[in-house]
C-alpha cells in the first residue's frame, strides 16, 4: 500500500492553509504524514523528501523546479581546486554517519531560523543509513571530524541532504569526494533538492519536476550499486 501520490499527476492546489499558516504549495505533496522509515524510503524513491517547518504537520516536498548538479558541469572554483590539491583532510565514506547528521544538525544556518533537522529526524535516518539507504561522508583533520555531509541513495540517484563543517572548506571537499565516488560508480548527477548559492557556484541548475522525475526513474532503471 502506497502513502504518496505521484507528484506527476498530483493535483497541487494553488494555497494550503494551516493554522496561522498559508502556504504555496506547488511543491508540497502531503501534510502530516508519520516521519517513518517506510514512509521515508518510498518518498525519496517517488523523488519526494520531508523537510520539517516549526508549527506545521510536516510537509514532504516534490519541488516545481529541482536543483541538480550534473557531473559534466560541475564547475569548481580556483581557490577551492588549490585547497583540494593542497587538503589535509582525509575522507571515508559511512565511517560516522550518526555524528555527520547530528553536526549538520547543529550548525548555524544564517538563513534559516533553526535547524530542521529535530532529534526525530536523526533517529530515522540513522535507521535507514543501518538499512543501506542512507549515507554519509566524512572529512577528518587527525582524528578530529572536521566537515561532513549526508544523503539518502534514492535506488540509483544520491539526494544530497545537508552538509557542516568547524574547519573552512572541509564539506566542500568531502562534497567533491563524493562526487569523484559517484562518478567511479556511473553516476552522472546528484540531487541538490533545492538551490543554494554554494551549489550553483558549483553549476547546479534547476529543473523541471517531470524532467527530475524522468531523470530519477532513468537512475534507478540502470540498478547502479552507488554504495
Amino acid at each position: 500500500m502506497t502513502v504518496f501520490p505521484d507528484p506527476r499527476t498530483y493535483k497541487y492546489p494553488d494555497w494550503v492553509s494551516i493554522g496561522d499558516y498559508i502556504f504555496r504549495s506547488h511543491d508540497v505533496v502531503a501534510f502530516g504524514t508519520k516521519l517513518t522509515v517506510k514512509n521515508v524510503r518510498e518518498a525519496y524513491l517517488k523523488g519526494i523528501f520531508p523537510w520539517y517547518t516549526e508549527g506545521v504537520p510536516l510537509p514532504w516536498h516534490c519541488p516545481e523546479q529541482r536543483a541538480i548538479l550534473e557531473f559534466d558541469e560541475l564547475h569548481v572554483p580556483r581557490s577551492l581546486k588549490r585547497e583540494q590539491q593542497r587538503s589535509h583532510f582525509t575522507f571515508t565514506i559511512d565511517k560516522d554517519f550518526r555524528s555527520v547528521v547530528k553536526n549538520c544538525s547543529a550548525a548555524k544556518r544564517p538563513d534559516q531560523g533553526g535547524t530542521w533537522i529535530t532529534p526525530e529526524f536523526i533517529d530515522v535516518y540513522c535507521d535507514l543509513h543501518d538499512r543501506g539507504m542512507a549515507h554519509s561522508v566524512e572529512a577528518w583533520s587527525g582524528s578530529e571530524l572536521a566537515g561532513g555531509l549526508y544523503g539518502v541513495d534514492a535506488a540509483g540517484a544520491f539526494t544530497g541532504e545537508s552538509m557542516f563543517y568547524r574547519q573552512a572548506d572541509a564539506s566542500k571537499l568531502a562534497l567533491l569526494h563524493l562526487i569523484d565516488h559517484l562518478r567511479r560508480r556511473g553516476a552522472t548527477w546528484l540531487d541538490c533538492q533545492v538551490m543554494t548559492p554554494h551549489m550553483r557556484a558549483l553549476g547546479a541548475r534547476e529543473i523541471p519536476r517531470g524532467k527530475f522525475l524522468d531523470l530519477l526513474v532513468e537512475a534507478q532503471e540502470k540498478g547502479l550499486d552507488l554504495f
